[in-house]
């Protein structure tokens, strides 16, 4: 065989490569995910059974008769399935914004905290729990991941053309400045057990979901997160630049607007319910990436499959290994997440 026919033969075995892993990506991830959400729930203090725990499911939904105790019932449909329901949204949405504010900035390195939402977020949190204001703490976080938000494009705005760059910058500067304000409030008015409430919620935990954090999660992935995921080829278009995507007919600057805002408020609702979670929205798409390729139709709905199995696992194992104690799920995000990260940034090392 000729140099120019195994030249000509190559580009299409790496292409028929790709498609075979994302067939099999897909096929996982939509196996697991179902399969996820019931072994969790039986996970646990109380020994249960994938059986028990469906009984108890279908009693709820569809009347049927559960040969489980009222308080073991209470254990499944109360306590676990929410919470692991949660998990599961706040994985997805948080892996889909990873993979927006990557395209968007074109820099495998970014995540979806660089709009100052996490630390909007976690100010907003903070006062609530300090001060006790009549508002729901989710309702205190999604505020003050919003006001965040407005800062960041209000400043990007001021230093003219929001682009890439300035974005990020901006996202900083306003992250930094809400972190120190949210530190000040701590320092000057946390007293006695709250340290610990506020820290967990700093590094994360979903111990406190409830169904309504499974709808909090749930209809903001629903109504954000999949016209995102469905528009994943407008994301292709950014990958070579404004120019280009112009080029190809995409209006640069109003999709822009519209992919930070939901990208945003899908960020802020997840972050509302679960506290600040590092590293899932940064590690997963890019090794989701590594799978099935850069084209955002597939990058985007694997990722969030894919999120939502990993944090579903995450914080199992976040509540069960060191019962009865429980562990905060960003620690065991970070420990996870860091070494990946520092891969990644060897593998872009060019680019960072």
């Amino acid at each position: 065989m000729s140099s120019v026919s195994l030249a000509r033969r190559q580009p299409r075995a790496v292409v028929a490569s790709t498609a075979v892993r994302a067939a099999v990506v897909w096929v996982l991830a939509l196996a697991a995910l179902p399969v996820s959400i019931l072994g969790a729930v039986t996970i646990g203090a109380a020994d249960l059974t994938a059986a028990q725990v469906w009984g108890s499911i279908s009693h709820h939904l569809f009347g049927t008769a559960s040969e489980l105790s009222v308080i073991r019932d209470g254990i499944v449909w109360e306590l676990r399935l929410p919470r692991v329901l949660t998990a599961g949204a706040v994985g997805a949405g948080l892996a889909i914004s990873g993979v927006v504010m990557q395209a968007l900035t074109r820099n495998p390195l970014a995540d979806p905290y660089l709009l100052g939402l996490s630390s909007g977020a976690s100010l907003g949190a903070v006062l609530v729990l300090l001060t006790g204001l009549a508002v729901a703490l989710p309702v205190a976080a999604f505020s003050g991941a919003m006001l965040a938000l407005a800062g960041t494009l209000l400043l990007a705005r001021a230093l003219g053309a929001i682009t890439p760059s300035r974005t990020v910058l901006s996202g900083l500067a306003v992250s930094s400045f809400a972190g120190a304000i949210t530190s000040l409030v701590i320092f000057w008015n946390t007293q006695g057990d709250s340290y610990r409430q506020i820290l967990n919620w700093l590094l994360g935990s979903l111990a406190s979901a409830d169904w309504g954090s499974v709808a909090i999660g749930w209809v903001t992935l629903l109504v954000v997160g999949v016209p995102v995921v469905l528009g994943g080829r407008v994301l292709d278009a950014f990958a070579f630049g404004d120019s280009a995507a112009a080029a190809l007919g995409v209006a640069v600057s109003r999709t822009r607007w519209l992919l930070l805002t939901g990208t945003a408020l899908l960020t802020g609702a997840m972050v509302s319910v679960s506290g600040s979670i590092g590293f899932v929205g940064l590690v997963l798409p890019n090794a989701v990436r590594l799978l099935v390729g850069a084209r955002h139709a597939l990058l985007l709905p694997l990722s969030a499959l894919v999120g939502a199995v990993f944090m579903i696992w995450v914080d199992t194992a976040a509540r069960t290994l060191f019962e009865p104690r429980e562990l905060p799920v960003g620690i065991i995000t970070v420990l996870i997440g860091a070494p990946v990260f520092v891969a990644v940034l060897v593998r872009n090392r060019e680019r960072a």
